[in-house]
């Protein structure tokens, strides 16, 4: 991934935006609603993709201490927590309100740091955290189209995401790298999802999905599988070459271009308040990235 400032950025937004895109069309439109396979072929893609261009030289993986994997374990378990959750709650919600749920998850983080770890915060990251919470906390009062489901699993996948946030920072001095730590959450994530498709009655119930034969649903699976790898790549690339500000800011546009472009692609009712809600969560977001860049 050869890509110098700005052309990192744009491409990072492109992927997350077609990701989003495909997995919304496959979960809804289609709706292939058996997580344990959809997100289990998800990680088994990302998994050989990155296996391939480690043998090729292409990425650099050092996975050889059996006792950093071991260590990284939980993360993995949360990171799997993370994709079954998340396919389950956006295969019954809008884009915008998935997405403003998925931004809790600093919430969650800013809880845990400040209870369990007494970190100090700033009024200006409080202030962010709070705006988060608040619009979060609305949508279910003003979502015309509210699926008690959906909000359960997307509560489930903001708290796992803040939890992995949490472990993922507090073993930044472990000689795992971002792409090491995706490695092992990728073939973990194959490995429990392949065991947990049967119990779950996935496997069974996806051989009577009417599109199981057609191309457009053929086409979306690998699309998917191909753009979350390159997405994770995009993302490490970003964290690696540029400050935390810059991933964090690129990280606001593509939320903010993909929940405002989903708002014309799928179907969802929109009203003042909840348009509100979306705001707020922008608000709160920007704030967090002008926090990361003041340091304060």
């Amino acid at each position: 991934m050869y890509f110098r400032g700005p052309a990192v950025g744009l491409s990072y937004c492109s992927f997350y935006l077609a990701f989003y895109f495909t997995n919304k069309y496959v979960l809804s439109i289609l709706k292939f609603t058996y997580p344990t396979l959809f997100q289990g072929w998800q990680t088994l893609v990302g998994g050989v993709f990155l296996h391939i261009w480690w043998k090729l030289g292409w990425v650099e993986i050092n996975c050889s201490s059996r006792a950093d994997i071991v260590s990284w374990l939980p993360a993995s378990a949360f990171f799997v927590g993370i994709i079954y959750a998340g396919s389950r709650a956006l295969s019954r919600l809008p884009i915008p309100i998935f997405l403003t749920l998925h931004n809790g998850s600093e919430v969650v983080a800013y809880v845990v740091q400040r209870i369990f770890f007494r970190e100090q915060s700033s009024c200006t990251r409080l202030c962010s955290v709070t705006l988060l919470l608040v619009s979060a906390a609305s949508l279910p009062i003003h979502d015309q189209q509210f699926d008690v489901d959906g909000y359960f699993w997307a509560i489930i996948h903001l708290v796992c995401s803040g939890c992995y946030k949490i472990f993922q920072k507090s073993h930044k001095s472990s000689l795992l790298s971002d792409l090491d730590q995706q490695y092992i959450n990728y073939f973990f994530s194959v490995l429990l999802l392949a065991f947990a498709s049967h119990p779950t009655g996935d496997l069974i119930s996806a051989l009577e999905f009417p599109f199981l034969y057609i191309h457009t649903f053929h086409g979306g699976c690998c699309a998917s599988g191909i753009f979350g790898f390159l997405l994770t790549l995009l993302s490490v690339k970003l964290r690696s070459s540029l400050s935390s500000t810059h991933h964090l800011s690129w990280s606001f546009f593509a939320k903010v271009l993909t929940a405002v472009l989903s708002l014309f692609v799928f179907e969802m009712t929109l009203n003042v308040p909840l348009a509100l809600c979306f705001l707020t969560c922008a608000l709160g977001e920007a704030l967090l990235v002008y926090t990361e860049r003041t340091g304060a």
